[in-house]
């Protein structure tokens, strides 16, 4: 396949395929790399460790797998799917190979740090978010369809290049995501309020069950726990790096997130603690009617139709 690099805005320079390359391939890097592929992009992937290397080949993850930066000097796409840690203290070797006329995104759950870091280090870079995953993690955690009808975030400033833009969002779409564009610091809120509060507030539901002083209590707690209780704790049962990760790079939304939340309980310890039966069944009321419209949010984007937007066509110019 030829890959030879082929930007957004050039002319009518039409080729087989798009080349991407993908740094990193766990969950979101190997989900991308099978999709791609499906798509018709030729993917060559990037991993750290050659016995990664040899379990992404294994799987299909790519075309080519290799621990060497230079795989990447032909693409026209690179995403960056790395721990947030790597994303801000990023590999010296691998800035050093980003084709400077190719477009980077990546799919970090946090952005005003990637941006603001980013933005100085490729002139193509766009700040993007997948909201997508499992509990799942590694090389044999990637699958396809993992994208399907859910967002994609894109947070832009005045920095960014609008036809980088207008790529990451028909490769987006192309996958069947639903495209968003958000302010960094907004999108940074709004997930600490949806993603890693969650995480923070389920860790301490487990510990307080898991850390009971009454052995007998705590072991029949066990036994009877059901799916309420599993569905309850499940994120903070997850992987502890990547949430220490979220809280380092985003701290203050979380914080202010933090203090939202132990207001709300205090309210709710108030009404028990004074025996506000009245109070605790209208606070009651109010979190019961609160629930559906999030709901109706995720059941909206299940159930939209398919987003055809075809980035085998040309990306600019004539497209008939």
């Amino acid at each position: 396949m030829d890959c030879s690099a082929r930007t957004v805005g050039m002319e009518q320079n039409k080729k087989t395929s798009l080349c991407a390359g993908v740094v990193g391939l766990g969950l979101i890097g190997g989900s991308l790399g099978l999709d791609l592929q499906a798509l018709g992009w030729k993917v060559n992937g990037l991993v750290h460790r050659s016995s990664t290397a040899d379990r992404a080949r294994a799987r299909g993850l790519a075309h080519l797998v290799s621990t060497d930066p230079g795989i990447l000097a032909d693409c026209d796409l690179v995403i960056l799917a790395l721990p947030l840690a790597q994303l801000l203290n990023p590999d010296p070797n691998l800035l050093k190979a980003l084709p400077t006329a190719a477009v980077v995104t990546d799919v970090g759950s946090v952005k005003m740090p990637v941006l603001e870091l980013w933005r100085d280090l490729h002139p193509r870079f766009v700040a993007s978010h997948p909201m997508a995953g499992t509990a799942e993690a590694g090389v044999e955690a990637g699958l396809r369809g993992l994208f399907q009808q859910r967002p994609w975030v894109a947070t832009p400033d005045n920095q960014t290049d609008l036809e980088a833009l207008e790529l990451v969002r028909r490769f987006a779409l192309s996958l069947g995501s639903q495209w968003f564009t958000a302010d960094a610091a907004n999108h940074d809120q709004a997930v600490a309020l949806i993603s890693h509060l969650p995480v923070l507030v389920s860790a301490a539901l487990l510990r307080t069950v898991g850390e009971e002083r009454d052995p007998a209590v705590r072991e029949l707690a066990r036994v009877l726990s059901s799916s309420g209780f599993a569905d309850t704790t499940r994120v903070g049962g997850g992987n502890p790096q990547l949430g220490t990760s979220m809280a380092e790079s985003n701290t203050a939304a979380i914080l202010r997130g933090l203090a939202a939340y132990r207001w709300s309980l205090e309210q709710l310890e108030e009404a028990v603690l004074n025996g506000h039966w009245s109070q605790l069944k209208a606070e009651l009321e109010r979190s019961q009617a609160l629930r559906p419209s999030f709901l109706v949010a995720a059941n909206n984007d299940l159930n939209s139709p398919p987003v055809t937007d075809d980035l085998a066509e040309p990306l600019a110019g004539d497209r008939s």
